[in-house]
């Protein structure tokens, strides 16, 4: 089987991981090749060419709408299609995802999508969300098969009608397995937070909880860049944590600093089923997460860490402070989080459906 992955973005992210993980799975079992646009040198281009990768450059293909662009870069993956000959591509990201799924159609190849959570979900902007549903109305009746990575996601793609029913399945996401684990009784505890600085993630209601709790003892690693970092950093400086929050910025080592923490959190204004989650549950880590999107088919409130409502800064101080006073309540919740990431979460387990996907629709273009 020869297979095309398309992303938008080759910068470091849950998608980018992804699809990571996805060329090094099947570069053994098919011949893979990676269409990336916006990042001539991004993360994702450099782990793919070290795996021996083949990657082709879509200069035209960026993420914001731009009609201009967007028809050229229509016409830079018909020829790549027609270069590379794939018998499936399997798409991440909207853009991406949409204008594959038109040229995949066009030229007759098979074609995949997975929506990484979406444009359309709640939290979203509404201007954005309309724009998205349109499109995702009209990729979904082009494309083969849409993998959602949480139920959440599929009730919401049926729910809008941007997908027929037949034409969906759910695989959550897998991380694969490392042998750094965190000793979530330390303490003082170390609070770790791994997001991009941008619009999804809410680093600044974190930081406004942190603010009420400053008589006790703990410390908070924030992992990652973006654009509103330095946005970030000001509001940390003018609510006097300076000393007590470190920005390390985009690392490679994200699973020895989850080590390394007795806490887990993620702040987030909409989600898919993030990664960060599923790596801070493998380290053994109790996870204080925002309640959207998928994010509750992987943490378990009250058992592996607790959930919180979006935007509220009073239950998200509440439960922090409880982790924080609470080594032996760290350590429980850790122990079960770690259990559950073995049973749901493996790389293998999401693998070997998302394989069994690939042979669904190639098997089904044969028998045509």
């Amino acid at each position: 089987m020869r297979i095309l992955y398309l992303i938008t973005r080759a910068e470091p992210g849950g998608a980018q991981m992804h699809v990571l993980e996805l060329l090094r799975s099947f570069r053994d079992r098919a011949e893979v090749h990676l269409g990336v646009g916006e990042d001539r040198d991004g993360f994702l281009i450099e782990e793919a060419r070290r795996l021996g990768v083949e990657v082709h450059l879509l200069k035209h293909l960026v993420h914001p709408v731009r009609p201009d662009k967007d028809l050229r870069a229509l016409t830079e993956m018909m020829a790549l299609l027609r270069r590379v000959r794939p018998h499936l591509i399997h798409a991440h990201s909207s853009k991406a995802g949409f204008l594959g799924r038109i040229v995949a159609r066009a030229l007759g190849v098979k074609s995949v999508f997975t929506a990484h959570g979406w444009a359309f979900t709640e939290g979203v902007p509404e201007g954005r969300k309309r724009l998205a549903l349109a499109m995702e109305r009209l990729a979904g009746r082009l494309g083969d098969r849409v993998i959602a990575v949480s139920k959440y996601d599929r009730a919401l793609a049926l729910r809008h009608q941007v997908v027929p029913e037949d034409r969906i399945r759910v695989i959550w996401n897998g991380v694969p397995d490392v042998s750094f684990r965190s000793s979530p009784e330390v303490s003082p505890p170390k609070m770790v937070m791994v997001a991009r600085f941008a619009p999804p993630k809410d680093h600044t209601l974190l930081l406004r909880a942190l603010s009420g709790l400053r008589d006790l003892p703990w410390s908070l690693d924030l992992v990652g860049d973006g654009p509103l970092l330095l946005e970030v950093r000001a509001l940390a400086d003018g609510l006097g944590l300076e000393g007590r929050v470190r920005f390390l910025g985009t690392r490679r080592d994200v699973a020895q600093i989850l080590a390394s923490a007795q806490v887990f959190v993620l702040a987030s204004r909409w989600e898919g089923l993030p990664l960060s989650i599923l790596e801070a549950m493998r380290a053994g880590l109790p996870v204080v997460a925002t309640d959207v999107g998928g994010v509750r088919e992987a943490v378990i409130d009250g058992r592996t860490g607790y959930l919180i409502p979006r935007g509220d800064q009073e239950r998200l101080q509440e439960r922090l402070k409880q982790l924080i006073l609470n080594h032996e309540l760290r350590a429980q919740m850790g122990t079960a989080g770690r259990r559950r990431y073995e049973k749901h979460f493996t790389i293998e387990r999401m693998v070997e459906k998302t394989l069994a996907v690939y042979e669904d629709v190639v098997a089904r273009r044969r028998k045509r």
